[in-house]
């Protein structure tokens, strides 16, 4: 069973960088033709599909919010890192890492639990 789950600062500051681990369990993030993705949903919206990092490292972003979005991993901690930029109370939102398979931003067959960020000063 893979286990997802989300860490990180749950108040951020407008202007200042939003940083989210996603720490797996259960299975490797290097294993061939999965995809790890990052998701938010703001308070009152749908889901919102932020990016991706594949089993080999190569990234895919929302058009929306590539200019801001960064997505890396540590192999050896079998972690993937969200960091978002100059964000503002829009950003607000619960973040969750999910995993799938073959392609990204949908069809996810594990999630983790999500935590919420709340951008103020």
């Amino acid at each position: 069973q893979v286990q997802l789950q989300e860490s990180g600062p749950g108040l951020v500051k407008p202007s200042q960088t939003l940083s989210l681990t996603c720490t797996v369990s259960g299975g490797s993030i290097t294993t061939n033709y999965y995809y790890w993705n990052w998701i938010r949903q703001p308070p009152g919206k749908g889901l919102e599909w932020m990016g991706a990092i594949h089993y080999s490292g190569g990234t895919y972003y929302s058009p929306s919010l590539e200019s801001r979005t960064s997505i890396s991993r540590d192999t050896s901690k079998n972690q993937f890192t969200l960091q978002l930029s100059s964000v503002t109370p829009e950003d607000t939102a619960v973040y969750y890492c999910a995993r799938s398979f073959g392609t990204w931003g949908r069809a996810y067959d594990f999630r983790g639990q999500g935590t919420q960020v709340t951008v103020s000063s």
